[in-house]
């Protein structure tokens, strides 16, 4: 297994380090769709070994290109509003070629769809909830089940409906990992509402969003992109064209046995470096030195963790722990550095939450999405350097937390020109902030942290090993920061109940 954990390690750094390498050369730029190309070469590169499925690579990799492809044929670049979508663009086209090539899953979804009307009192009860800010910071459309996401909604009411299991897998997966359109739950209930609905007349409207998802994914998707005004190219080209290019390789997945519920996420999670990683936004965020610093350092943090520990791993899922685990100390380090830690800024950022839903009751969905990557990130790490910490006592030497028996090493970050000297960036004499402003400006886009890249390479070799088993979403405790520290929503979380 030695050589899979090796590749593994290979494959997602080389994803992260394309990233990072064109993002550190072009930002402050204008950003073009072909700046990606390092990416999709890394993507391309991909291959499996061993008893790793040919058709789960076929999927990820095939996904890139024609994600590539296709944008290439619709326009130059994207602009910034419009490009957290272009992941969201993937999933539907793959849920439709797998309910048109298996009348029996179509005939569940259609089953499904009639379940979201039949149980209107979950989806208007979730709705008010997420409306309200009931739940405080929260994902709603997170790939885990946590209280207030859709995964979550989307699971209440599957164990309600009587489909197969398997199909019942396929259709959560399509909603978690696999981001069936950009829609979160409860987005349509909050709109209507603030425009004078009663709130049986938003309940009735969430309803018949929630279920055209599912009966008819493309056009909802369409539908929902021509409201928020998205003009960078034609989606619905894009989409159908898609649906013609990777219909052979979906089919390939199904005759070899891969679960569907693989089958409608490896697609989507792996194509967001092109046109939203590497995109106009990113160019703009990494104009600021400190910023651009801490994604380099928590990417060698990475490096070096991963590769000093190749002899220690005995699974799979030890790579990607470590790998998300070393990020999340080497941020949580930085953000000590200034004197800061997660419980404080889970503290701050779930008060301004509140405030936040008061001021802007029809805010976005997905509003504080990546607050909530961010918190949950800083929160893990912190957890392994406060027991480094207390371990390493008085001693002068160097701090090294470990993330499941493994070291994680810090030492590239004293290392680092900008991050060790942030009296360059302010007035000198009082820098004691830097450091903490651009993780702050990291806190709503910490994808590059987290890293989605690795991990949706990573995955992709997981899921190729366990063809049969879904591996989204997430099913276990996410530990979320908030509710943690500060939120008691412990009770409403569907992690123990995963269908």
């Amino acid at each position: 297994m030695k050589e899979i954990y090796q590749k593994m390690i290979d494959e997602a750094l080389a994803a992260q380090k394309a990233d990072v390498s064109v993002i550190k050369e072009k930002r402050g730029g204008n950003f073009k769709i072909q700046d990606a190309k390092p990416y999709m070469d890394a993507a391309s590169n991909m291959k499996p070994i061993g008893e790793q499925a040919q058709s789960v690579f076929d999927l990820h990799t095939n996904s890139v290109k024609t994600h590539f492809k296709m944008l290439n044929q619709l326009t130059d670049t994207v602009r910034p509003e419009d490009d957290p979508m272009v992941e969201h663009y993937q999933t539907p086209p793959v849920l439709e070629i797998v309910k048109e090539e298996d009348p029996d899953f179509s005939e569940s979804v259609d089953k499904f769809v009639q379940s979201i009307a039949d149980h209107e009192a979950i989806v208007g009860k979730e709705s008010i909830r997420r409306y309200g800010g009931f739940y405080g910071p929260t994902c709603v459309v997170d790939f885990a089940l946590i209280p207030g996401s859709t995964s979550n909604i989307v699971n209440q009411i599957l164990q309600k409906t009587d489909i197969p299991v398997a199909h019942k897998q396929a259709i959560l997966a399509s909603k978690s990992w696999g981001m069936n359109t950009s829609y979160g739950v409860g987005d349509k209930f909050a709109q209507e509402i603030e425009a004078g609905a009663t709130p049986a007349e938003a309940t009735e409207a969430e309803v018949k969003q929630f279920q055209k998802l599912y009966s008819s994914p493309i056009e909802a998707q369409c539908e929902l992109m021509a409201a928020a005004g998205e003009s960078s190219f034609d989606v619905r080209k894009y989409m159908n064209g898609y649906k013609d290019d990777m219909r052979k390789y979906v089919k390939a997945a199904m005759d070899d046995d891969v679960h569907y519920g693989n089958i409608v996420t490896v697609p989507a999670y792996c194509v967001g470096d092109i046109a939203h990683h590497i995109s106009q936004s990113t160019y703009n965020m990494c104009k600021d030195d400190v910023v651009m610093a801490i994604i380099e350092a928590a990417t060698k943090v990475m490096d070096d963790s991963l590769n000093s520990n190749i002899d220690n791993f005995k699974s799979e899922f030890e790579v990607l722990s470590l790998a998300t685990g070393s990020a999340a100390c080497a941020v949580e380090y930085m953000l000590e550095l200034d004197g800061f830690n997660a419980v404080m800024i889970v503290d701050l950022l779930t008060k301004r939450y509140h405030n936040f839903v008061q001021q802007f009751p029809t805010r976005g969905a997905a509003s504080e999405l990546h607050n909530c990557d961010f918190m949950d990130m800083i929160y893990r790490g912190y957890g392994y350097l406060d027991k480094a910490r207390k371990a390493r006592s008085a001693e002068p030497e160097e701090l090294k937390p470990i993330v499941g028996g493994k070291i994680v090493d810090l030492s590239s970050i004293k290392d680092n020109e900008v991050i060790m000297n942030p009296q360059r960036y302010t007035y000198p004499s009082c820098a004691i902030s830097v450091r903490f402003s651009s993780l702050m400006r990291l806190a709503d886009y910490p994808c590059l942290l987290t890293s989605e890249p690795v991990t949706a390479t990573m995955m992709t070799n997981v899921i190729a090993l366990h063809k049969e088993d879904p591996a989204s979403p997430v099913r276990g405790c996410k530990n979320c920061a908030s509710a943690s520290l500060i939120d008691f929503r412990h009770d409403y979380c569907q992690w123990r109940e995963s269908i």
